[in-house]
């Protein structure tokens, strides 16, 4: 819902704006309206705002379908496994929750890396060169697994 506000609000300011940056070069054009500082500073704030909307608006809209996309590429009968401790050095797995377990498997990991995203994903990367055919899901948890394990 926040998302779709935020792109409901931007468009109506965006036309707004858009209408009034319209009709102020359109006077100014005509010369029915003075070229000042005033009016200077006026034209440069719309075009201003009218940028920093544009942007803000199309950068939500790529940000919404790229999300929309990455949730569609994952496949839905993909095993989700997390782990249960038995013993110190390697987790057992066993079945998890589907959809949102990997969400916070890779949450978890980037929170342990004190956000730092690429860090996460070299962990990953690593893990996958180590453990080739494993889910997806389980190089998460196995990255996881191994900072827990390093960080003891």
């Amino acid at each position: 819902m926040g998302q779709k506000l935020i792109i409901i609000v931007a468009t109506t300011i965006l036309l707004f704006t858009g209408l009034l940056l319209g009709y102020v070069l359109s006077q100014l054009v005509l010369g029915f309206l003075g070229l000042n500082l005033l009016t200077f500073l006026g034209t440069f704030s719309l075009i201003l705002i009218f940028g920093t909307l544009y942007y803000v608006l199309f950068w939500e809209l790529r940000r919404q379908s790229n999300r929309t996309k990455a949730s569609n590429s994952q496949p839905a009968t993909q095993p989700l496994t997390e782990p249960v401790a038995h013993s110190p050095t390697e987790p057992t797995l066993r079945p998890s929750t589907p959809r949102g377990a990997d969400n916070r498997l890779k949450n978890k990991l980037i929170s342990m890396v004190a956000g730092d995203t690429a860090a996460a994903e070299r962990l990953v990367e690593q893990a996958k060169q180590d453990y080739p055919g494993m889910p997806e899901s389980w190089y998460w948890e196995r990255a996881i697994a191994d900072l827990e394990r390093d960080r003891r």
